[in-house]
């Protein structure tokens, strides 16, 4: 049984991504099934494992993943993040290459919430004269 390397966790928009670095170098699961079956796009799945290919870690490391909510392209960037701060977590030497390449910042954008009295977050509701 391999060990458990490293935790980290990563969010985009609604998704959230619980990725664990694991010692097997040839692991690559989120949620049970193989990255590629996941995602099935070759962009998402370089966004998914840009940190490790930039910190040239992609041989050394197994990586598994429980991600939920958001679309695939949240969820993609999700793992990003997760792997990214994994990474940081093992070797503090990691964070300039990952910092300069902006893969320790959390994209902050959401959705606005809907208002009272409004149609969605700003649109308000038509206006008639008579």
């Amino acid at each position: 049984m391999k060990t458990d390397v490293k935790h980290g966790l990563g969010r985009r928009k609604t998704a959230v991504a619980k990725v664990l670095l694991t010692e097997d170098k040839g692991e690559r699961m989120i949620n049970g099934t193989p990255l590629e079956t996941y995602f099935p796009y070759a962009a998402l799945q370089i966004t998914a494992l840009k940190a490790l290919v930039i910190t040239s870690q992609n041989d050394e490391y197994g990586v598994r993943v429980k991600v939920s909510g958001g679309g695939k392209n949240a969820q993609a960037d999700a793992v990003s993040l997760g792997i990214a701060r994994a990474l940081v977590g093992i070797d503090e030497g990691f964070r300039k290459q990952l910092k300069a390449a902006g893969l320790l910042r959390r994209d902050s954008r959401m959705k606005e919430r809907k208002k009272p009295g409004l149609k969605g977050a700003r649109r308000a509701p038509q206006f008639s004269k008579r």
